[in-house]
């Protein structure tokens, strides 16, 4: 995997995907090293506003157990899903 630059909003980043259930480190921390880098800046506000939910609901939604009311978030989730399954 691709090792994003270090810097301080990396580093908050990182410790936000710290959920301390597997399936959603790896998952959140996964796509925060693959893929946020190259993401857009409206894309890059819905992933910090996604590390906002609780982890249930979290891992609900990047399961495919529950679908995000807010499009925004759901084709986010889509890209976090589909990027990782790669």
């Amino acid at each position: 995997m691709p090792q994003p630059p270090v810097n301080a909003e990396h580093n908050r980043l990182a410790w936000q995907c710290r959920r301390g259930m597997r399936e959603l480190d790896e998952l959140l921390g996964g796509y925060l090293a693959s893929a946020y880098n190259s993401l857009q800046d409206a894309e890059k506000h819905q992933f910090i506003r996604l590390l906002e939910y609780p982890d249930t609901v979290l891992l609900e939604l990047l399961m495919g157990r529950m679908a995000p009311t807010d499009t925004d978030v759901a084709h986010l989730v889509q890209h976090i899903r589909s990027t990782l399954a790669a």
